[in-house]
């Protein structure tokens, strides 16, 4: 007997319940496991995910959709992407417990959706999977401690603060009705000291400028372009074919800057190799504009494991770049952020910014005024450290930590994480939980002073316990920690040693957050220099 299009409706009909049913059997099946059950969230639809999800997918709307949630159900909630379950942690101990005490089976990585669409690896250290490859890939990291010690004198750093004292004095001399944005500039002084160490050239102005706009594009475009792709990255890539060929063009410029600069160092490195001699070919350099190490010199000697794993490779070039991108990017954005929100809350405070200059006054002499090195800043300046802590503390770059993902079932702090779920980290949100920090929206620097409250002793790495946490904690802690500190330490203290930091008239400081890569001030900082006598 034939079958009419009523009975065909009614058959697909029947299917498509039946579908509905087994996808809500699966959704069901990791909620509980040993009585244990998956962190509270919004309703979730199969296949498509959390409702809320869908009208709040945006990178600048899932801060305060986080935050209502939070309040709703805990301070571990979970959302779903699609299929994927995502759980989200706004408490130090459970923080605490799922880094460093299970901290292997959470040191894996998402896929990066947006990298593959781009046609490229995960071998960076920053995406890859825990395993192998990532620990060829984190051998990186020693380069940063060599290029730290290559840079023990300030040669360095001091052109950077060089542009940025410049810069902004002026700029504020010559145009007082427009006083300088202070992040620009000091994303100009950390980008140009950043490629000298990565790239091991002095380059000019216009060269670091055109390398930093096509990092900047990058930033953006992955910050603003790619949510789409995280459902169903099949479809979605091509419906949305334009995002997609927009990311290739720009890792195509991306490449066009760096590989001159990354062939001149393959080219230096054979040059050294046949004479024989190093230190005598590095002589031959111009210390004012080569720097004897550099980052891609270490990628350089990397092997990586070929897939059939009958030997070892030499890192690729798009691999050089991807790697010299995170490079960059990891110390820039992330660093000039953290400047700006700590120089702003001096200007805001200037009994501390008074304080800080004392201090910084007490520990000058007659034979070394010129510049506050990292020694002195390390060894004999507290406060300094204690105001780029309550910094980080309060004013964190980033508010999310970059994605981990469950290698196995996990029960951490009474909750399920079940194979295969990503896991996010609020560092805003911890660094700022008023059960844990006394007066958490004040910047008070006294409280990591010894003897000055609950911030005293603070073990910013999370080893020991998790108070805050701006670069991480466990595993996959970020490799440059000591280095940013530096940097921020050298940077402030210079800055509040040269200039008195004060309001732009009918211009105050404005603290409201707007999200690009990092979270940044919505409106710009703007401030008057005045030169210390």
């Amino acid at each position: 007997m034939a079958i009419d299009a009523t009975q065909w409706l009614l058959l697909l009909v029947v299917f498509l319940v039946a579908f509905l049913f087994t996808l809500l059997a699966k959704h069901g099946a990791v909620k509980r496991k040993h009585g244990v059950r998956v962190p509270p969230g919004p309703l979730a639809v199969p296949v498509l995910g959390s409702l809320v999800w869908l009208t709040h997918s945006s990178s600048a709307n899932l801060e305060p959709l986080l935050r209502r949630l939070i309040a709703r159900h805990g301070p571990v909630v979970s959302l779903r992407v699609g299929s994927r379950l995502s759980i989200f942690v706004a408490d130090r101990r459970v923080a605490h417990a799922a880094l460093v005490g299970r901290g292997a089976a959470l040191a894996d990585r998402p896929p990066d959706v947006t990298h593959s669409l781009l046609g490229e690896s995960r071998n960076t250290i920053t995406r890859s999977g825990y395993g192998p490859v990532w620990r060829s890939s984190a051998a990186t990291s020693s380069s940063r401690r060599r290029t730290r010690r290559a840079s023990a004198s300030s040669r360095p750093r001091a052109p950077g603060f060089a542009a940025c004292s410049s810069t902004s004095s002026a700029d504020a001399g010559a145009h007082p009705a427009s006083p300088p944005r202070v992040l620009e500039v000091f994303r100009y002084a950390m980008f140009s000291l950043l490629v000298l160490m990565c790239f091991g050239e002095r380059l000019d102005e216009a060269a670091v400028r055109a390398i930093g706009a096509a990092q900047h594009d990058f930033l953006l475009y992955l910050g603003r372009k790619t949510s789409v792709f995280m459902f169903y990255p099949a479809i979605t890539k091509h419906l949305f074919r334009g995002r997609v060929h927009l990311g290739l063009a720009v890792r195509r410029r991306q490449k066009e800057l760096f590989m001159p600069l990354i062939d001149a160092r393959r080219e230096r490195k054979k040059q050294i190799q046949q004479s024989g001699d190093s230190a005598a070919s590095e002589k031959k350099k111009d210390d004012n504009t080569t720097f004897n190490h550099s980052y891609v010199d270490t990628l350089l000697t990397i092997r990586l494991q070929d897939v059939d794993g009958d030997g070892d490779r030499a890192l690729t070039d798009d691999e050089m770049v991807s790697l010299c991108s995170e490079f960059l990017s990891a110390g820039t954005d992330t660093t000039a952020t953290a400047l700006q929100w700590i120089m702003a809350e001096l200007v805001k405070n200037p009994s501390i910014q008074s304080k800080l200059y004392e201090e910084i006054k007490a520990t000058m002499s007659g034979d070394n005024d010129d510049e506050i090195n990292e020694d002195d800043a390390r060894n004999n300046l507290p406060y300094l450290k204690a105001v780029i802590l309550e910094g980080l503390r309060k004013h964190p770059p980033m508010h999310l930590l970059l994605p981990h993902k469950a290698a196995e079932d996990v029960e951490v702090g009474g909750y399920l994480i079940p194979k295969g779920a990503t896991v996010n980290f609020m560092v805003a949100e911890i660094g700022r939980d008023e059960k844990e920090w006394e007066k958490p929206t004040e910047f008070i620097p006294e409280r990591f002073m010894a003897g000055g409250g609950d911030g005293e002793g603070v073990d910013v790495t999370g080893s020991r316990e998790i108070r805050m946490m701006p670069f991480g904690a466990g595993r996959r802690i970020c490799a440059a920690l000591s280095v940013a500190m530096l940097h921020l330490e050298y940077f402030v203290a210079n800055m509040v040693k040269e200039f008195e930091w004060k309001e732009v008239a009918g211009d105050e400081v404005d603290f409201a957050e707007r999200l690009e890569f990092t979270t940044v001030m919505a409106k710009s900082l703007r401030v008057r220099l005045i030169k210390r006598a």
